[in-house]
């Protein structure tokens, strides 16, 4: 046996009500883990597609850009176009008390801080494209986040979990077993006692 336990009956009733609420414990967490793996693979996967999104709108912006090059030279300065970013929110919501957050920019419609004199519809649409990628990234950012604090919970689950099924409640199924054997042991030797002993008072009397 891992521990000394007394074989009492106080004993036996305590380590029935530990393996009860032990086998409880294990179902629960066995069903959180659940939920939380249903969680992180619905959110692998729309990061997967957001991922797929960003290097299609990456690739449209590109070839934008490089069309607007063409046409109107790559001598011109074209990297401020966008004005500081002040629109990025966090909010966040639990999943089985695993706090997740949610991200996106709250700024208005994308529209261009450069004049129209000397640009084309190309740089507009790159323009369109590469303020998409942004949005996109910022929304990617939380939830690549929440799959990390997912995965950081599921294995602490995990690890609780393996803990009750394979430590906890096999010790306590061995002290409810010895408890049990070595009662009915006492049991039987008291049974068999008192047979003697009420022999002995049949030749007595």
């Amino acid at each position: 046996m891992a521990e000394q336990i007394f074989p009492t009956k106080g004993n036996l009733i305590a380590c029935k009500k530990n393996l009860a609420l032990a086998k409880l414990g294990f179902d629960l967490l066995d069903r959180k883990r659940n939920v939380l793996m249903r969680e992180m693979m619905k959110l692998i996967d729309e990061a997967a597609a957001m991922q797929r999104e960003i290097g299609d709108t990456f690739t449209e912006a590109y070839s934008a850009l490089q069309a607007a090059n063409i046409t109107l030279g790559i001598d011109r300065s074209l990297g401020q176009v966008y004005d500081e970013e002040n629109g990025f929110s966090y909010t966040s919501h639990s999943v089985m008390g695993v706090e997740l957050p949610t991200t996106k920019l709250e700024s208005a419609e994308p529209y261009p801080s450069y004049g129209f004199y000397g640009t084309n519809a190309q740089l507009d649409y790159a323009y369109v494209c590469f303020d998409r990628v942004k949005r996109i990234c910022a929304q990617l950012a939380g939830i690549e986040n929440s799959v990390y604090r997912l995965a950081t919970a599921i294995q602490k689950t995990q690890r609780r979990a393996n803990m009750l099924e394979n430590v906890v409640i096999p010790r306590l199924e061995t002290n409810i077993r010895f408890i049990s054997s070595t009662l009915e042991e006492h049991d039987r030797e008291e049974f068999t006692r008192m047979k003697v002993i009420k022999r002995y008072k049949q030749k007595g009397a």
